[in-house]
């Protein structure tokens, strides 16, 4: 009949109890492990005593904002061109330069012009001698025609006669009609080639600043194919405006009139005001993600912005004053659940005996709901709910709850030692 013991070598497969000395050797090492595992095991409550982390409630209150990125671009940028071709004979202005209204910014050759000029005058001398010619031709005419009427009147002159004096003097008028035109056709060529004349002069239509400068004298310019731009003028760099991409999903929150902060890279230490004056309906869409173009003014009085630096702006959307505030980081503390009951099993042999399950092996984490917060009263945490309202990111204001500012609430939890 099997005894204990050889239930017991089955159990650690150490075979019939004759196997000898060694074999119980072997059996009374693995006892010793075991036992000293136990032994040094972590249990009872002590072991799993929690130590919370609390803050604080406060009262208080803090800017709800919208982040966005963009660029500074003058309000006013004006690009010139030349309307006319033909080849550039002088520059003069360079990047950076001021110029008023008016200014002379660059000069086109003029040979050809000049000489189109020269026969455009002569067109016009020759019309007004034309003019005169019909004019004296007309008088002659006239005084023929006025004589004729009065003889056939008294009978001295036949009616034929007088039909040729007529028709005579109707042409005069004719004759000058058409010199006059003549006339106003040249005035109009040469007024034309004066035009001309005044656009190979590029001026500036702007008070400004010089950004941008794309001629060289020699540089030939083609305008019959497409207006190139040879000057980029500035109109007024102390009024600049930031264009910044508000995401779709902030854009709901973004209206005119609210207040910003930025910054840019060239001066990590000073932030600067600026204040919404248009939200653009047209989307803008880059590799998939949808924003909208909001304008910002500000003041660049002291010139330290430039045209093309890249901001980021921090939008003031809400402002919350004076309500309780509860760190973001209870919102998201939940404790974990209370270790279940040790299950009664059944379990033979040696290693049941030996190696029982490890206490509170079974304790799983509460999840956090962010409709309520654990405050430790009396040493013990007690669920709160509340309803929270806006957040920065770092606290939520509670618009209800039964919370007040000194409430210890957690925020963590660390092992005992």
């Amino acid at each position: 009949m099997p005894t204990d013991r050889d239930d017991i070598s089955r159990t650690l497969g150490l075979g019939s109890h004759k196997a000898g000395r060694w074999a119980w050797v072997k059996y009374v090492l693995l006892v010793a492990a075991l036992a000293a595992t136990w032994a040094l095991w972590p249990r009872g409550e002590d072991a799993r005593s929690p130590r919370y982390v609390t803050e604080a409630i406060t009262r208080g209150g803090f800017d709800v904002v919208v982040s966005a990125t963009g660029s500074i671009e003058p309000t006013e940028l004006v690009e010139i061109s030349s309307e006319l071709s033909g080849t550039l004979e002088t520059v003069e202005v360079d990047f950076n330069d001021a110029v008023e209204v008016g200014s002379l910014l660059a000069t086109l050759d003029t040979a050809k012009l000049a000489s189109e000029q020269a026969v455009q005058q002569a067109s016009v001398l020759a019309a007004e001698a034309k003019v005169a010619v019909a004019e004296a031709s007309l008088r002659e005419a006239r005084q023929t025609y006025d004589r004729g009427r009065k003889l056939v009147e008294r009978g001295v002159e036949t009616e034929e006669t007088f039909i040729g004096q007529q028709a005579g003097f109707e042409r005069a008028e004719a004759e000058l009609a058409a010199a006059r035109a003549d006339l106003a056709l040249a005035q109009a060529n040469l007024r034309s080639v004066d035009v001309d004349l005044d656009k190979s002069r590029i001026l500036s239509p702007v008070k400004g600043i010089v950004l941008e400068r794309d001629a060289d004298p020699g540089q030939i310019v083609a305008a019959s194919l497409s207006a190139p731009i040879l000057f980029t003028v500035a109109e007024d760099l102390t009024q600049m405006e930031l264009q910044a991409d508000i995401d779709e999903a902030d854009i709901g929150k973004v209206a005119v009139g609210q207040q910003a902060r930025f910054t840019v890279e060239a001066y990590d230490d000073r932030t600067f005001p600026a204040q919404i004056t248009q939200v653009r309906f047209a989307p803008e869409t880059t590799e998939g993600v949808v924003t909208y173009k909001a304008i910002l003014t500000l003041d660049n009085s002291d010139m330290a912005l430039r045209p093309g630096m890249t901001a980021t702006a921090d939008i003031v959307v809400t402002t919350v004053q004076d309500t309780v505030l509860v760190p973001n980081a209870a919102l998201r503390y939940a404790p974990p659940r209370a270790a279940e009951n040790a299950e009664k099993q059944e379990r033979s042999g040696l290693i049941g005996l030996v190696m029982p399950r490890r206490p509170g092996g079974n304790g799983n984490g509460a999840a956090a709901t962010g409709k309520s917060v654990w405050i430790l009263r009396a040493g013990q945490p007690v669920e709160v709910p509340l309803t929270t309202g806006e957040s920065d990111g770092d606290v939520t204001a509670v618009l209800a709850g039964d919370l007040a500012p000194g409430d210890k609430v957690i925020t963590d939890q660390v092992e005992a030692d």
